[in-house]
C-alpha cells in the first residue's frame, strides 16, 4: 500500500512533466473508484497546471479554476507516458496534455480517488485532519499534550489522521522500535521524554524513506517503470520470526485494530 513516501515520491516524479503544461483532455474509463469520479473535473481541460502539491496522502493538481484531487489508495500508481502508449485493463484515468503527454492512473482494486475541488473552496476529505509528519508544527510537544489521558495504543493513536497525517503502519512500526517504545502501550502513557526521542524518530523514517524513493524518479516517465513503490530497509515491519538486529531475540507480531504490527519485546517497552 502507498504510504505518505510513496505519495511524496509520486509528487516528486511526476512534478517535473505537468507543471506548466496545459491540460488537454481528461478520460474516465470507469465511472467510480472508491467513490463517483465527479464530471466536475473535466473542467479543468484547457488549464494550465500551475503546482502539485500534497496533503497527508492526497496529491492535489492546482489549475485557475480549481483542483484534482488524487489518492493512490491500496493498490494506485501515476505514470508520464507518451500520449499514444496503449492502455492496459486497470489504467483508470488518462490526464492529456497539449505536448504529448498523458498522466495515467493506474488501480487494480480501485480503493484510490480522484475528486474535484472548485478555487477557494475545501474539500471535506481535507478537513480536520492533524498536521503534517515532515513540519515544525508536528513536534514532542504537540504529541505529548494531544495524548493525555488518550486510552488508545500508541500505535493508533499515531495512526490517526487527527493526530498527525501520514504515518502509516510501516512507518508506525519502524519508529516506535527506534525509539524503543511497545505498540501497545497507551498513548496517554507515553511520557514527555519519551515522545522527544519518538517524534524525531517519526521524522527520521519518513525522510529517509523519501531519500530511498528519490533513486526511483525516473520511473515515472517509463513505460516498463514501477512509480511510487521501492525497497526499503526495515528493522521489524515483516520480519516476525527473525532475529532482532539489536537484541537477537525473534521479532514478533500482533494485530492491533486490524493492522498487522511488528516489534522486538525485548527492546521496547
Amino acid at each position: 500500500m502507498p504510504e505518505l513516501p510513496e505519495v511524496e515520491v509520486s509528487r516528486m516524479g511526476i512534478s517535473p512533466h505537468l507543471i506548466g503544461q496545459t491540460i488537454q483532455s481528461i478520460t474516465f474509463r470507469t465511472p467510480k473508484l472508491r467513490w463517483d469520479i465527479p464530471q466536475e473535473l473535466k473542467q479543468i481541460e484547457g488549464e494550465v497546471i500551475l503546482t502539485i502539491s500534497r496533503r497527508a496522502k492526497y496529491l492535489i493538481i492546482e489549475t485557475d479554476i480549481g483542483s484534482a484531487i488524487v489518492h493512490l489508495g491500496m493498490s494506485g500508481s501515476l505514470r508520464v507516458l507518451e500520449a499514444d502508449f496503449e492502455a492496459s485493463k486497470h489504467d483508470h484515468v488518462d490526464l492529456k496534455l497539449t505536448n504529448g503527454k498523458v498522466l495515467r492512473y493506474n488501480d487494480p482494486r480501485r480503493f484510490g480517488c480522484w475528486l474535484w475541488m472548485k478555487k477557494g473552496e475545501s474539500h471535506s476529505v481535507l478537513e480536520n485532519i492533524g498536521p503534517e509528519p515532515l513540519t515544525d508544527e508536528f513536534s514532542s510537544a504537540y504529541m505529548f499534550e494531544k495524548a493525555k489521558g488518550k486510552r488508545v495504543t500508541v500505535k493508533q493513536f499515531i495512526m490517526d489522521n487527527k493526530n498527525v497525517v501520514g504515518v502509516g503502519n510501516i512507518y508506525v512500526c519502524e519508529s516506535l522500535f527506534s525509539a524503543n517504545i511497545h505498540p501497545t502501550r497507551l498513548a496517554g502513557k507515553v511520557l514527555k521524554r519519551e515522545w522527544d526521542v519518538l517524534v524525531p524518530e517519526i521524522k527520521q523514517v519518513l525522510a529517509k524513506a523519501i531519500k530511498q524513493g528519490g533513486t526511483t524518479l525516473k520511473d515515472f516517465a517509463q513505460a516498463d517503470g514501477k512509480p511510487g513503490y521501492f525497497t526499503q530497509e526495515l528493522n521489524v515491519y515483516g520480519r516476525a520470526g527473525k532475529r532482532c538486529s539489536i537484541c537477537g531475540k525473534k521479532i514478533e507480531e500482533q494485530k492491533i485494530s486490524q493492522r498487522n504490527t511488528f516489534f522486538c519485546s525485548n527492546c521496547q517497552r
